[in-house]
């Protein structure tokens, strides 16, 4: 964590530093415009929110873009907790959020190619049985029945799971168990991962990170699904 928190933060400086000495040595004025604003995103996530190479910084790219806004302004106002975020957005307003996002939901690049699954055939099923059906005796939901069948999201507040490390996924399932992650109530991710053991969280990361591309990368359509849950319109899943 604390490398985590040293490159986000050597990454934000870069681009002050850099943003600094330009204006310093150039008569040229940086445009007003969609492409200047997510500058300081793009450096960790990717030039199209495709992601980084490591388990750090997920993919953005094609999620729905009021899930997207959700978690800009829950960074922004101290609802989930990762610093460097906080530095970045805590003085811009909602309709740059908005258009963060909406830039960010438009992108479709490809989805990266995964390390080869270390868990066990064991782990790999019980991750695949957690994501396709759940666990009613524990009253756990299937990942699907909210993320939809293609596990790609649903519009506007439920995003894919897919082309995210195994890694990245078990800490966030962790910190909405623990609350690192908050939503407005109910929240349901902290009310499933508490049902979650260490085990099912390990299982599940590893078997939605060995998942292929999908035919198609879009969420499903509001009102397409029959949704297991009733969740606050901020629940980042």
């Amino acid at each position: 964590m604390r490398d985590r928190i040293l490159r986000a933060v050597f990454a934000f400086s870069l681009c002050s530093f850099a943003s600094a000495t330009f204006a310093q040595t150039s008569s040229v004025t940086l445009p007003d415009s969609i492409d200047t604003r997510v500058m300081a995103c793009t450096g960790c996530h990717g030039a199209r929110g495709e992601g980084s190479h490591d388990d750090y910084y997920p993919r953005l790219a094609g999620k729905p873009a009021g899930y997207l806004y959700n978690q800009l302004a829950a960074f922004r106002n101290g609802q989930r907790k990762y610093a460097p975020m906080t530095y970045l957005l805590e003085y811009l307003p909602d309709s740059y959020l908005h258009e963060m996002a909406q830039y960010f939901a438009a992108q479709q690049p490809p989805f990266p190619k995964m390390p080869t699954p270390t868990a066990s055939p064991q782990v790999m099923a019980l991750g695949k049985k957690l994501t396709n059906e759940g666990d009613k005796a524990r009253d756990i939901p299937a990942c699907i029945a909210c993320h939809g069948a293609s596990l790609t999201g649903v519009s506007p507040n439920i995003p894919g799971l897919l082309g995210l490390r195994a890694k990245y996924i078990s800490a966030q399932l962790g910190a909405s168990r623990y609350g690192a992650r908050g939503s407005d109530h109910p929240n349901c991710m902290q009310k499933i991962t508490h049902r979650m053991t260490d085990s099912d969280i390990a299982a599940v990361s590893a078997w939605l990170s060995s998942l292929p591309e999908p035919l198609s990368p879009a969420p499903a359509t509001e009102g397409s699904l029959p949704l297991a849950l009733t969740c606050g319109t901020g629940e980042p899943k």
